[in-house]
C-alpha cells in the first residue's frame, strides 16, 4: 500500500482548518490552501487559536502546538498540491464549485494523487465524473467539528479502486479518526438517519400538537441527548437542514423532504423560539413520531446496503454522541413496538416502504444481533479487529465469545500463518465492560462473573499456545483486561501512542485474566507487583526496553512491522532478559518488607524520597482487601505453572467480588474516588 506522508486540504473555513489541524496534530504534514492568502492565514488563525484553548486545558504543551503548526503549510497557490499524497476538498456545499475545483486538481496534481471529497449531501460518483481518475476518487465525509469530533465516513463510489478505500481508511488510522464505511448514496449514513428526526419536528410543531419546548423535552428523553432538533437547527444554522433535506428530499422522496414551516423559518431570518411550558400528556405521542422517523430512516439505509447496522449505530454514538445507535434503540423498544412506529410512517407518507431488515426481524421475533469483532485474512495474516470504538473497545461477553469464535476460525483456516489482534478506534481495549460486574454483584450472580473469567482464561490459553504466531497491536491505550489479552499473545507491536495498564486495585478487584501472571513471568515479581499495586502505566518505550513489545515503530511502519514480525520466529515471550538499571528502584518499591510497609500505610525504604512518597500516594488510593489479594497471588502464581497459576487467581475471584469495596470501587468509575473500608 502507498505511504502516505502529505495531504492537502482545500479550503480553510471552519471544516478545512479543523481537517488539516487533526491531521497535523496526529504526525501528517498538510498542505492547507484557499483562494485567497487572507482566507489561509484566517484558517491557520483558527487553528492557532483552538490549540491555544488546548494549552489551556492542558489537552496540549507548547511544545505539541509549536510541532503541529510547524507540518502546516499554508498558501494560496493550488500548484503547492502537484505533488501531496490525497487531497480533501473542504469548500462549500456547492456541486458546481466542486466540480470545477476537482477539474482544476485534476490537472495539477500527480496521476498517484488520490482525490477525495467531504461532501455532506451529493454522490462522489458525480464528483468523481470531474476527474480523470475515478479509481483514484473517494468520499471522505468528516464531522463538525473534525478536529474533536472522532467519526469519518468513507465512501467509495462504483468506481473507486480497492487500493484507493485501504488508503482512505489507513488515513482514517493515521489521525485517529473511527472510520465507518458507507455506500454512495443520498446523504450516506449519519445524516440519513438523522435529519428525519429534525423534518419529523418541524412536522409535529405544523400540525400543532404540541409546542416547540415539548417537542424539544420529547426528543432529549426519547434519544437521551443534551439538544433537541430546534436547538440543534438554531446552533448549526436552520439552511443547513434546508439544504440537506430538500437534497435528501429530492432523491428519496417525501418522507425526507422540507417541511413548509421549515422553509419559512428559514426566510424570516430567525431562530426557532424554545421557550414555553412542557406538555407531559403529549410526550408519548411525540417520542412514537420522532422513532418512526428516525429508526425508519436508519433501517432503509441499512436496506438499501448503505451501511451495516454495526456502523450506523457507531455512526450515531460517534459522530452524534448518543448513548444507543438506532438498532440499540429499537432492541430497547422491542423489535414489534418498532416495526409498529416505523409502519406508521409508510402510512403518512406514501412513497416511504416497509425497510426489508425491520420485515424479517419482525419475523425473526428477536432482537438485532451486533457483530463487534471482524475477521479479514490476507496473504497469510488473519487480522482479528474488536470493532467497537464507541465503547473504546471494552470486553463484554458478547465480545469475548465472538473474538473465541473468530480466533478459533482463523486457527482453523490453512491459508492462516498469523494472527493479529487490534482494536479500532484510539484504544486497543479498554479493559472490561464494568456495568457487567456491578450488574451481577447487585444481583448475586458472582457465579456468572466466574464462569465469564473462566472462559476468558480458556481463550487467552488458546491465544498464547497457538501453533501460528499471535501478535497483538497496541497503537493506542489498553487497559485492565486489554492489556491481559495483549501480553497473552505470543508479540506486541506498538506505536508510541500504545500503553499497558492495570487499574483494578483502584476499582476494589484484582486483574483477573492472567496479567498478574504473564507480566512477573517477563519482568519480576517486584515490577509487576509495583505496576498493578499503583496502576502506573507502562508506556510502549518502556514495553520495548522491558522486552514486553517486540517493536516500536512509527503509525507509517505499523503495517510493515506487522508483517516482518508475523512471518518471523516465534518470540521466547519468558526468555530470561536483563531488566534495565532505570527500573530498579520501582522493583524495589515493592520488595517484600515493603510491601509490608505499604499496605500498612508506610512508605517504601531503600529507594529514593520522592518516587517513596509518589508510591504511597498511589498505593493509599486503592482497595486495602484487593491489595493485600493481589500480594498474596503473584507469591502464589511464582511458584507454579501458568494453568496452576489460573487456577490460583480463579480461586480468589468469588471473594473479591463479594467484598464491599468491590462494589464500591466499580461503582465509583467515572464518579468521585470511593472510600474503602476494608470489607
Amino acid at each position: 500500500m502507498k505511504e502516505i506522508t502529505t495531504i492537502g486540504v482545500v479550503g480553510a473555513g471552519n471544516m478545512g482548518s479543523g481537517i488539516a489541524q487533526k491531521l497535523a496534530q496526529e504526525g501528517l504534514n498538510v498542505v492547507l490552501v484557499d483562494m485567497k492568502e487572507e482566507f489561509v492565514q484566517r484558517g491557520i488563525g483558527t487553528i492557532t487559536k483552538i490549540l491555544g484553548q488546548g494549552v489551556e486545558r492542558k489537552i496540549f504543551t507548547s511544545e505539541q502546538v509549536n510541532e503541529t503548526l510547524g507540518r502546516i503549510n499554508g498558501t494560496a497557490d493550488m500548484k503547492a498540491l502537484s505533488a501531496v499524497d490525497l487531497v480533501i476538498e473542504a469548500v462549500f456545499e456547492d456541486e458546481q464549485v466542486k466540480k470545477d475545483l476537482f477539474k482544476k486538481l485534476d490537472a495539477i496534481c500527480s496521476p498517484d494523487t488520490i482525490l477525495a471529497t467531504n461532501t455532506s449531501s451529493f454522490y462522489v460518483s458525480e464528483m468523481a465524473k470531474a476527474t480523470n481518475r475515478p479509481d483514484r476518487f473517494v468520499g471522505m465525509h468528516y464531522f463538525f467539528h473534525p478536529a474533536k469530533n472522532r467519526l469519518l465516513e468513507i465512501i467509495p463510489h462504483d468506481g473507486t479502486s480497492e487500493e484507493t478505500v485501504k488508503i482512505a481508511l489507513e488515513v482514517g488510522r493515521l489521525h485517529a479518526k473511527t472510520t465507518i464505511l458507507v455506500k454512495d448514496g443520498s446523504g450516506f449514513c449519519v445524516n440519513r438517519f438523522f435529519s428525519p428526526l429534525l423534518t419529523e419536528s418541524v412536522h409535529i410543531l405544523s400540525e400543532a400538537i404540541a409546542n416547540i419546548a415539548t417537542i424539544e423535552e420529547a426528543a432529549k428523553r426519547a434519544y437521551n441527548i443534551g439538544m433537541g432538533a430546534f436547538e440543534l437547527m438554531n446552533v448549526t444554522g436552520i439552511p443547513i437542514e434546508v439544504h440537506a433535506s430538500t437534497t435528501f428530499g429530492r432523491e428519496l422522496g417525501s418522507f425526507y423532504d422540507t417541511p413548509k414551516l421549515l422553509h419559512e423559518q428559514m426566510q424570516s431570518g430567525k431562530n426557532w423560539d424554545l421557550s414555553g411550558e412542557v406538555d407531559e400528556t403529549k410526550m408519548e405521542e411525540i417520542q412514537d413520531r420522532l422513532y418512526g422517523a428516525c429508526l425508519g430512516a436508519a433501517a432503509a439505509l441499512v436496506s438499501e446496503g448503505v451501511a451495516s447496522i454495526e456502523d450506523t449505530d457507531r455512526g450515531a454514538k460517534v459522530g452524534l454522541r448518543w448513548q444507543q445507535g438506532p438498532f440499540e434503540i429499537m432492541n430497547r423498544l422491542g423489535i414489534d413496538k418498532s416495526f409498529r412506529l416505523v409502519e406508521a410512517m409508510t402510512r403518512r407518507y406514501s412513497d416511504f416502504r416497509m425497510p426489508e431488515i425491520l420485515v424479517k426481524q419482525k419475523a425473526l421475533g428477536k432482537p438485532f444481533e451486533f457483530q463487534l469483532v471482524d475477521l479479514a485474512v490476507a496473504e497469510g495474516i488473519a487480522t482479528i479487529t474488536i470493532n467497537r470504538p464507541e465503547a473504546m473497545n471494552a470486553l463484554n461477553e458478547t465480545v469475548v465469545s465472538q473474538l473465541s469464535q473468530k480466533f478459533d476460525a482463523a486457527v482453523a483456516d490453512p491459508a492462516v500463518k498469523a494472527i493479529v489482534f487490534r482494536g479500532a478506534g484510539k484504544a486497543f481495549v479498554a479493559g472490561a465492560d464494568i456495568r457487567y460486574f456491578i450488574d451481577n454483584i447487585k444481583k448475586g450472580r458472582n457465579d456468572d462473573t466466574y464462569a465469564f473469567t473462566k472462559k476468558g482464561h480458556e481463550f487467552l490459553l488458546r491465544v498464547e499456545e497457538s501453533p501460528k504466531i499471535t501478535v497483538a497491536v497496541l497503537d493506542g491505550l489498553s487497559m485492565g483486561g486489554g492489556s491481559e489479552l495483549a501480553l497473552a499473545c505470543q508479540a506486541i507491536v506498538a506505536t508510541p501512542a500504545g500503553s499497558m495498564s492495570f487499574p483494578e486495585t483502584a476499582i476494589g478487584i484484582f486483574p483477573g485474566l492472567g496479567g498478574m501472571i504473564r507480566s512477573a513471568r517477563q519482568i519480576g515479581t517486584g515490577l509487576a507487583k509495583y505496576y498493578v499495586f499503583t496502576g502506573k502505566t507502562i508506556s510502549a518505550r518502556d514495553g520495548v526496553d522491558l522486552g514486553m513489545i517486540a517493536r516500536l515503530v512509527p503509525p507509517r511502519e505499523l503495517e510493515q512491522a506487522i508483517a516482518e514480525v508475523c512471518s518471523g520466529k516465534k518470540p521466547e515471550k519468558y526468555r530470561p532478559r536483563e531488566i534495565p538499571a532505570r527500573f530498579s528502584d520501582l522493583s524495589k518499591t515493592c520488595s517484600a518488607e515493603n510491601v509490608k510497609a505499604l499496605l500498612a500505610g508506610k512508605k517504601p525504604e531503600s529507594v529514593p524520597e520522592s518516587l517513596a512518597e509518589a508510591t504511597l500516594k498511589a498505593v493509599s488510593r486503592k482497595a486495602p482487601l484487593a491489595l493485600k489479594t493481589v500480594d498474596e497471588l503473584i507469591d502464589a502464581q511464582e511458584k507454579v505453572s501458568i494453568r496452576e497459576a489460573i487456577d490460583l487467581e480463579l480461586g480468589q475471584l468469588k471473594y473479591i467480588f463479594s467484598t464491599e469495596d468491590a462494589l464500591a470501587g466499580l461503582s465509583s468509575v467515572g464518579g468521585k474516588p470511593p472510600r474503602y473500608l476494608g470489607k
